[in-house]
């Protein structure tokens, strides 16, 4: 396609604007210090990157214009050397937003200034190519955040991966609040780790829909992909299950299960170990509900060799019995025993089947592990093996 060119104005024209650039941008940043009570706010340097980029474009103006008002590639290179007259954390300093207030300062300026300038004839053709340039210094400006917004992305995400691969690893508590802080973590209590499969797909992709449904939700969340597995830590997890449910259509097929909650990031690493070993043993559960509770897979753990399983049913089930006394343990073992027949179980224990149906009763509570429910009755048995095979620990 050709290009879209204007004449070139009057050599007199351009070599006025040239004598007075300096001056140009001098008078815009005035503007802007009287215009724009955020710029007044800004330390030294960064307002000394404005006036750099200020003369910067009233110099490419002037070129552009001794160019005959290219409007083509030869424009972009020419309103991208603008921005590069700045060091890159000026994207970081100052919105894009703000950038556009500023380049509308600046082209204000030039408007009412530049046309004192032109020579006879001319002012009207000066004012349009000012607009139209100024159009390319805006398209610039935005390419400038999008490719800082790009980069904060990927150095984002890979923060995020390390972050992730630090709880899992059960890294110091000073190495995950160092790089939760670089990603501007707020510790929203509690905190919980969601542990499935990852949807597959770009990477950026996947964790971007994970920020969605935390927007929605009202979460804190980072999240990494492993493997095939996708891995969310979530602040401000009151109910860890409803906070899966929330996120769970950010997952790929297959279980999604949650870690219990925990106080704050630096204990996170508990409930990423046990979410990722509850994910690992939830296919022994075919009817598992999704998500699941990772407290709720602890006899499909404890068999895939999870040693904090173990514990938990060892000292949580087991060892609560035991304290109790009163003779539930035996009751269990009659009632296992018996098919889980009340009466055959009282005769066993020589006792009144309401004795035996308030001991089960007592045991519930105890637990809160129903004898009388089938998966539940699973777990009380395995405890029991497991207290038995291991009772001094």
């Amino acid at each position: 396609m050709a290009e879209s060119t204007t004449n070139p104005l009057a050599p007199g024209t351009l070599r006025r604007i040239e004598r007075h650039a300096g001056a140009l941008a001098t008078s815009a940043v005035a503007r802007m210090e009287e215009t724009l009570p955020w710029f007044r706010a800004l330390p030294a340097d960064q307002r000394s990157w404005v006036m750099l980029v200020a003369q910067a474009g009233v110099r490419s103006l002037v070129e552009w214009l001794s160019s005959g008002a290219t409007v083509a590639a030869s424009t972009q290179e020419i309103s991208d050397e603008v921005f590069a007259a700045a060091p890159r954390a000026l994207a970081r300093a100052i919105t894009l937003t703000q950038t556009v207030q500023l380049i509308k300062v600046t082209i204000d300026v030039a408007e009412a200034e530049v046309p004192g300038f032109a020579e006879e004839g001319e002012t009207d053709a000066l004012l349009q190519a000012i607009l139209r340039f100024s159009r390319e210094i805006a398209f610039s400006a935005a390419r400038v955040y999008a490719r800082a917004a790009e980069s904060r992305g990927a150095w984002d995400a890979r923060l995020q991966a390390l972050l992730v691969d630090a709880l899992l690893r059960g890294d110091s508590s000073d190495v995950l609040a160092s790089r939760a802080a670089a990603l501007g973590w707020a510790d929203a209590p509690p905190v919980t780790v969601v542990v499935g499969r990852s949807p597959g797909g770009d990477i950026t992709a996947v964790l971007h829909a994970v920020y969605r449904a935390a927007r929605r939700a009202r979460l804190e969340v980072i999240g990494g992909v492993h493997g095939d597995r996708l891995v969310v830590v979530a602040g401000g997890a009151t109910d860890p299950v409803a906070t899966a449910s929330a996120l769970a259509d950010s997952f790929g097929a297959g279980p999604v299960v949650v870690g219990p909650a925990v106080p704050s990031l630096d204990q996170a690493t508990e409930s990423a170990r046990a979410a990722l070993n509850g994910f690992r043993a939830a296919p022994a559960w075919p009817g598992a509900p999704s998500p699941v509770s990772a407290d709720d897979l602890l006899p499909e753990r404890a068999l895939a060799g999870d040693q904090d399983a173990r514990r938990k049913l060892r000292q949580e089930v087991y060892g609560a019995l035991t304290r109790a006394g009163s003779g539930l343990i035996e009751t269990l073992d009659a009632f296992f025993a018996a098919g889980g027949v009340l009466e055959s179980a009282a005769r066993e224990l020589y006792v009144h089947p309401n004795t035996v149906r308030y001991r089960l009763r007592r045991v519930a509570e105890i637990t809160a592990l129903s004898p009388f429910d089938g998966r539940d009755g699973f777990a009380l048995r395995l405890a029991l093996t497991i207290g038995r095979l291991d009772p001094a620990t």
